[in-house]
């Protein structure tokens, strides 16, 4: 009787311990979080969000050669919204042409002003030369009488006959100097009348131009695709209102859709890491569900500041290797650039890690103990570490400190 009763408080015991180290066991891992050792690709990624642009754009402008009328710059009027589908011939903007207008005014005065001088220079010129050969003709008709005279008088003194004769060489020289006269006179009237006929061409040609050049203050896609605005040196957009000269008169853009590239900054720590032909995943904010592979292709070797801010970040370009109708320029961009990665390595969280007079551990679940197991490292991100010794894979490993361990010995390295 008296064994049996050992055998069942020894039962007893055993279940109470049992349940104990269950309880226990249970409540340190609700308490405890942990994670454990994986076995895999280990991705070490530069993170940066940037904006989406073509490559290649073609510039819509508006009316160029304006200095030529001193006109040097001029405002937009009107522009399409950004983004915009437009196709070849479709209307885009219209600058303002108040000062254009005003020249073709005053040209066009000008040009009536030249035209009544033109009218007035013929009729002068007209009237001078009819009287010019008006004198010629009664110059002609002397001549005739005179010698009609001459014929008469065959029998009156020879006085008189000599005085007829002289008056006859008289007029003949008189009619021979009107003549030249009037020859003179008709080059400078044909003179003047080229020089006022020039006139009014060269004004006629000047509104002629002014006219075509005002065509050009209306602005039309010359391809198919979609509207951006362009930005200043300052980042600003050119819209209505603003400001152009006729060294860079375009008002919009039309970029190549099937040619983009995200543009992002690093910042000067990350910079380090990055390089030409570097792998890239690029998401976008609008489409979550799309990601596009690129490649880097251009990282700046200088520096910039951004306005309002001292830190200086460095362009890196990143070229799409797809195309998606739905992307479009000025989305924002999420960059993952992957600078380092190493297959079929050991890993756990950086929140597993642990140190202690620069010797790095982990917490170990051991059956129903833990131990402090020295590891060795290698690479880290921003989520994991490659463990090179003291850990193998599945070992689970707690991401906080447990209670009552502070003065447990760390297992060294095998």
């Amino acid at each position: 009787m008296n064994k049996k009763k050992l055998i069942y408080l020894g039962l007893i015991a055993i279940t109470l311990i049992a349940t104990y180290s269950f309880y226990s066991s249970t409540n340190d891992e609700n308490t405890s979080l942990t994670s454990k050792v994986t076995k895999g690709s280990f991705l070490d990624e530069v993170v940066i969000s940037g904006e989406a642009q073509s490559t290649s754009l073609k510039k819509l402008k508006g009316p160029s050669n304006t200095n030529r009328f001193g006109i040097y710059r001029f405002k937009i009027q009107d522009l399409v919204p950004e983004g915009t589908i437009v196709k070849k011939g479709d209307y885009v903007g219209r600058i303002d042409a108040s000062e254009l207008n005003g020249k073709i005014l005053d040209a066009q005065l000008n040009l009536d002003k030249a035209q009544s001088k033109y009218t007035q220079q013929e009729l002068d010129t007209t009237l001078t030369l009819k009287q010019e050969r008006n004198g010629i003709k009664d110059l002609q008709f002397k001549i005739e009488e005179d010698k009609l005279e001459l014929e008469r008088s065959k029998y009156e003194p020879p006085a008189t006959i000599r005085s007829l004769e002289i008056n006859i060489e008289k007029t003949e020289r008189n009619l021979k100097e009107k003549k030249a006269d009037y020859s003179i006179k008709k080059r400078q009237a044909d003179a003047k009348m080229v020089e006022v006929g020039t006139e009014v061409a060269k004004i006629k040609k000047q509104i002629a131009d002014l006219m075509d050049l005002q065509k050009e203050f209306t602005v039309f896609s010359d391809d198919n695709g979609m509207v951006t605005y362009i930005k200043e040196w300052n980042g600003a957009k050119r819209k209505v209102g603003a400001d152009i000269g006729y060294w860079d008169p375009a008002i919009a853009s039309l970029p190549d859709l099937s040619k983009m590239e995200s543009k992002t900054y690093s910042n000067e720590v990350d910079v380090r890491k990055l390089k030409k032909d570097l792998k890239v995943k690029v998401g976008f904010d609008a489409f979550p569900d799309i990601e596009i592979d690129g490649t880097v292709t251009e990282v700046a070797n200088v520096g910039e500041k951004k306005q309002g801010s001292d830190i200086k970040l460095f362009q890196v370009l990143i070229k799409l290797n797809e195309t998606n109708d739905n992307i479009r320029p000025g989305m924002t961009t999420s960059n993952r650039i992957l600078t380092y990665q190493e297959d079929d390595v050991l890993m756990m969280p950086l929140e597993a890690v642990f140190s202690k007079d620069s010797i790095s551990y982990a917490y170990v679940k051991s059956g129903l103990s833990i131990e402090k197991q020295q590891v060795e490292l290698g690479l880290s991100n921003n989520e994991v570490v490659i463990i090179k010794k003291g850990l193998k894979e599945n070992d689970v490993v707690y991401l906080n400190k447990p209670d009552g361990l502070d003065d447990k010995n760390i297992k060294p390295l095998q």
